[in-house]
């Protein structure tokens, strides 16, 4: 028995192995037999090696299938994959308290990814009645655990005053914690409230640190920001070239305000 186990670990250990090298067919190849003998974490694997068509042709009920296999084991990944599945209506009836029913599951085992999604179903009301305290309860244990997403979520609850008393302090706590860690989301907000001052004292070199970390992940509202920073010399000299090379990009991606804002230059430039 022990050479038995023995060499089940190995292959899996080796199929893991592939799959991480990008080699998806031979982490296939390894992969099925054992998920055939009901290992879950194999069988979330196959799930996860045919929801992206890795190696296979993509197949979202093929998928279904092994998440479910796994799910049903108790396997808090495929849990939440599956809660994810129903949630998206991918390859299934799009159903909402079923995405639940397998977010609740993965997450009372503490998965962090499950936590979130349980926590934002219940501060939208998806599958279940809407309900800010619960969300806040999810997205704590998440936010916790170091998840970026449940953390810029948190502080959002905290700055709006849903399900917890508004605190804007307690907001930017959580706001700087999944800024920090690169959340595009948390980083502008960041530079909102610094300019603004709310929780923190108006600090603008702050704010254009942060505005400025989000703008080079592509946010076109921190684009938008920062060139108006650099309109009025806030935190920064004033440089009337470098607002509009971050409106120009803040533009490119749609970004009315920042359209206007050139526009109107171009009708000032054309008047002068």
């Amino acid at each position: 028995m022990n050479n038995e186990s023995n060499d089940f670990d190995d292959d899996f250990e080796h199929a893991v192995d592939a799959y991480e090298r990008e080699d998806y067919k031979t982490a296939y190849k390894l992969f099925l037999p054992l998920a055939e003998q009901e290992d879950s974490d194999a069988q979330c694997y196959l799930g996860w090696i045919y929801e992206n068509g890795h190696g296979v042709p993509k197949d979202i009920k093929e998928a279904l299938k092994w998440f479910r296999l796994a799910a049903e084991q108790g396997d808090y990944d495929a849990q939440n994959n599956l809660g994810l599945i129903y949630a998206n209506g991918e390859g299934v009836p799009q159903d909402s308290k079923k995405a639940v029913k397998w977010y609740r599951l993965s997450a009372e085992q503490g998965n962090a990814d499950a936590q979130y999604n349980l926590g934002m179903s219940y501060a939208k009301g998806h599958g279940v009645l809407q309900d800010f305290k619960e969300s806040v309860k999810w997205y704590r244990l998440a936010a916790e655990q170091g998840d970026a997403e449940a953390q810029c979520f948190l502080g959002s609850m905290y700055f709006e005053g849903q399900g917890v008393p508004q605190d804007y302090k307690e907001a930017e706590k959580w706001y700087r914690l999944a800024a920090e860690q690169g959340d595009v989301d948390a980083q502008h907000i960041m530079g909102l409230i610094h300019a603004n001052g709310q929780g923190v004292p108006q600090d603008y070199k702050e704010a254009i640190k942060w505005y400025r970390l989000a703008a080079e992940q592509e946010d076109c509202y921190a684009q938008y920001k920062l060139g108006i920073m650099y309109t009025f010399g806030n935190g920064v000299p004033r440089d009337d070239q470098e607002a509009v090379k971050w409106w120009k990009l803040s533009a490119e991606q749609g970004y009315v305000e920042a359209q206007r804002k050139l526009d109107l230059l171009s009708k000032n430039f054309l008047t002068k």
